[in-house]
């Protein structure tokens, strides 16, 4: 009898249906449909076809022992590929984002070197303004009879107070200008358009694809969940599983929570930009050994469209595994 038959069998025998087997063991049940065929495609790999072989032997009542070995010496790859080659990051994306820093050091300078000369001229033309204003009065007092030099200081002395009030002025109307009536920012709950499963590569290789809705439709007992792993560091596999959050459209976002079924034991990050694409969406907030409620509060509100919420270390779950699961998210800004 082949593994996916004593699987069945087994299943059968203890009255458990295979949305009963998925619940206990969090394997899909596309999964399970396709193991009791003896279809492994959808596991994704040697490694995880034997953990979801062996999970769902125990909860069957079944020695997992006799159907790894059968699964090593019928079905075993012929060479197995792991994740981490898969998903090595290549090394153009770091020489781009050098470049990028450097290109960005230059502007700096530039700007710092126009703002520079450009107060440099404006200190030199009051330097120069003043002298002349205090050269006018000597020699229009020294020159022809004393009723013209009265005459001359008086005029001079209105064109001194004309400049000096023209020049008052002229603080007091840009100061005015330039601190205009603050306008409220008005902060509320945005929709979310809808949610994908996302891998180190992006869209292609996400966790659970087929549940990932789930992770805004708001019930603990039916989280979107990825795939376990043996270590809270994805078992050296990958560098990390989240969920890219679409918008629909570019928004405002100021603050960003979301709910976790475990309590405690998670490490993830916010990451936001205008492309679903990692290289695009930078880290804008993060949190450590954390769960349940976990609220991101921007002290700068970004403009974007996508979010990814991301995990950098997975809590543990109650069958001695470690796995995320996320049941709503909620993001708040403006429109």
């Amino acid at each position: 009898m082949s593994i996916g038959a004593t699987l069945a069998a087994a299943r059968r025998r203890a009255g458990l249906t295979v949305h009963d087997v998925s619940q206990s063991t969090r394997v899909t049940e596309p999964i399970i449909d396709g193991i009791e065929q003896d279809d492994y495609a959808e596991c994704g790999g040697d490694f995880y076809a034997r953990g979801h072989i062996r999970a769902i032997a125990r909860v069957v009542g079944e020695d997992p022992g006799p159907l790894i070995e059968e699964f090593d010496s019928t079905w075993r790859s012929a060479k197995e590929t792991t994740a981490a080659e898969a998903f090595q990051p290549s090394m153009p994306l770091r020489t781009k984002e050098r470049r990028r820093v450097r290109w960005t050091a230059v502007l700096a300078v530039l700007v710092l070197g126009v703002l520079g000369f450009a107060g440099y001229k404006f200190a030199a033309g009051v330097g120069r303004a003043r002298p002349a204003a205090a050269g006018t009065r000597p020699s229009a007092t020294g020159a022809g009879s004393p009723g013209k030099a009265s005459a001359a200081t008086a005029n001079a002395a209105q064109s001194s107070s004309a400049v000096a009030s023209s020049s008052s002025s002229a603080p007091a109307s840009s100061s005015a200008s330039a601190s205009p009536t603050a306008t409220p920012v008005t902060v509320q709950a945005l929709t979310v358009a809808s949610v994908t499963a996302f891998g180190p590569s992006g869209t292609a290789n996400g966790d659970n694809p087929q549940i990932a809705a789930r992770a805004v439709a708001g019930s603990r007992a039916a989280p979107w969940y990825s795939q376990w792993y043996a270590t809270p560091f994805f078992s050296s596999l990958k560098t990390g599983t989240g969920l890219l959050v679409d918008m629909g459209h570019p928004v405002t976002v100021s603050s960003v929570r979301v709910w976790l079924v475990a309590p405690a034991g998670a490490s993830l990050q916010l990451r936001a930009g205008a492309k679903p694409v990692p290289s695009w969406l930078p880290t804008v907030a993060s949190a450590s050994n954390t769960g349940g409620a976990v609220r991101f509060q921007l002290g700068t509100p970004v403009h974007v469209r996508y979010l990814l919420i991301w995990f950098t270390k997975l809590p543990p779950d109650n069958a001695g595994h470690y796995q995320a699961s996320v049941y709503k998210i909620g993001v708040k800004g403006q429109p």
